[in-house]
């Protein structure tokens, strides 16, 4: 069973910073991608960033040069992070972790998301 702990959201002003953090574990043995999704209020969710094993990145048009993605891995667990920086209110959704291609024993989970963490960048 693959597990995804999000931590990080909150109240920030216009123009601050968070970052979030998404632990995966659950006797992982590899994941082909993690990422990060948004869902505003009455909008459809929408990818944020992504990084694959392999370490390429992706990120939506409206982050580039704001957010960055970074992802660490230790024996026990995979943690992908989102820096996220010069915040605007339009950033203003609940944020999800997502993990793609996650192998447990001999299966292979097509898409495991998060709970979600809500961000509200407003003064």
């Amino acid at each position: 069973q693959v597990q995804l702990v999000e931590s990080g959201g909150g109240l920030v002003q216009p123009g601050g910073s968070l970052r979030l953090s998404c632990a995966a574990s659950g006797s992982i043995f590899s994941i082909d991608a993690m990422g990060w999704y948004r869902q505003a209020p009455g909008k459809e969710r929408e990818l944020v960033a992504d990084i694959t094993r392999g370490g390429s990145t992706n990120y939506a048009d409206s982050v580039k040069g704001r957010f960055t993605i970074s992802i660490s891995k230790d024996n026990a667990k995979s943690t992908v992070y989102l820096q996220m920086s010069s915040l605007k209110p339009e950033d203003t959704a609940v944020y999800y972790c997502n993990c793609k291609g996650t192998v447990v024993g001999i299966i292979k989970h097509p898409e495991v998301w998060g709970q979600g963490t809500l961000v509200t960048v407003s003064s």
